[in-house]
């Protein structure tokens, strides 16, 4: 009995957001789509994030992934960006919550250890390993879609099961994980 599953990769940005699907059939990943959503235009925050979930809920009504990865925020220089990413990422989430899809998030070096074994790896590290492992011809500009792919890859590596990782299978499960984090 052969089983079949697609898994959404998400990496959050409020610049670019980057996407990728795969499709799982037995233990065989096959590519389905990677792209991104430029926001570079938009100076308003607000509408960036209505956009993030508009696009999240369309690729989820388009593919009727069964599963979404997400490249988890890492600390950087800049409280602000962390802020504004952690935001894109809570309304990607949001969509997929929305559709009680469950979500799994993977820290950028988990990502970057299941593509390359380097959790140090560069994005062009990550985005040529990828295009050898799925035989993409020409890799995009920017490497925002190819991060998006990594997370939906890193996923699959992982078999869905992390327990180091955090993993909502609803708004029940993430009420329950961040009692703290949700007023009444």
């Amino acid at each position: 009995m052969s089983s079949e599953k697609i898994i959404l990769g998400i990496d959050p940005g409020t610049t670019i957001m980057g996407f990728g699907l795969i499709k799982v059939i037995n233990k065989n990943m096959e590519l389905i789509q990677m792209d991104e959503l430029m926001l570079k235009k938009y100076d308003d925050h607000y509408l960036k994030l209505k956009l993030i979930f508009e696009r999240t809920i369309h690729i989820i009504d388009t593919y009727h992934p069964d599963e979404i990865a997400i490249e988890a925020p890492f600390f950087g220089k800049n409280v602000q960006s962390m802020l504004k990413l952690g935001r894109a990422q809570g309304v990607a989430m949001a969509a997929g919550l929305s559709r009680e899809i469950p979500i799994t998030e993977y820290s950028p070096k988990k990502i970057k250890m299941a593509i390359t074994g380097n959790g140090n790896a560069s994005k062009e590290q990550v985005a040529k390993m990828l295009q050898s492992l799925f035989k993409i011809k020409e890799l995009p500009t920017n490497l925002d879609s190819t991060d998006g792919l990594a997370a939906a890859v890193c996923h699959f590596y992982n078999g869905g099961n992390i327990t180091s990782e955090k993993n909502y299978t609803g708004w029940g499960a993430f009420v329950k994980q961040n009692g703290k984090r949700v007023k009444e």
